[in-house]
């Protein structure tokens, strides 16, 4: 399976998906739809790819002008065709690929790191408590977008978190999150 980067400067280029059911890659029209709606918020950005599987977020995320990503993938086989990936881009320096578990890295992270987040974990395992705790490394005034199955909010209830946005396509439904600055 492939999947195509849409815009900027890797936009049309194909990268890989692993060939399992472990990973679900967001479609074309949803990341599409997503980075639309975050506009100039990438330009710029240190972002975190959590649940990274084939990188496509991130990558685009790149594309569009992040400054640098860096991508949490768990799975071995995810993280094998994520290096893939990455290399066929031209091993852009801007970019760490980590493969442990989200919780296992958040046990060496500090608060108010990345400027945009995205958590896209298991849908047949959400880990809220560990995507809670990714709330943590935003920035004042930064954004987290979860992907995740179901309808509305997800319960995330954190001090100086707010829901923004929430968006539905089909099964897949995003939840935009917002530290406010103190």
């Amino acid at each position: 399976m492939n999947v195509r980067l849409i815009s900027g400067k890797y936009g049309g280029r194909i990268i890989k998906a692993p060939n399992t059911n472990r990973t679900h890659p967001m479609s074309e029209r949803i990341r599409n739809a997503m980075f639309n709606s975050l506009g100039g918020v990438v330009q710029g950005a240190r972002v975190l790819d959590a649940f990274a599987g084939t990188g496509a977020v991130g990558f685009e995320a790149l594309s569009r002008g992040a400054a640098s990503v860096d991508f949490i993938e768990r799975d071995r086989v995810a993280a094998r065709v994520l290096r893939e990936n990455h290399r066929t881009l031209g091993s852009p320096e801007n970019v760490a690929i980590i493969t442990t578990t989200v919780h296992n890295w958040l046990e060496t992270q500090n608060g108010g790191e990345y400027d945009l987040i995205f958590c896209d974990p298991p849908y047949n395992d959400e880990q809220l408590s560990t995507v809670s705790r990714l709330l943590g490394l935003l920035k004042p005034n930064a954004l987290m977008i979860l992907s995740h199955t179901g309808r509305g909010e997800v319960p995330i209830h954190l001090d100086n978190i707010v829901v923004v946005d929430n968006r539905s396509y089909g099964t897949a439904h995003l939840t935009f999150f917002r530290r406010e600055a103190p």
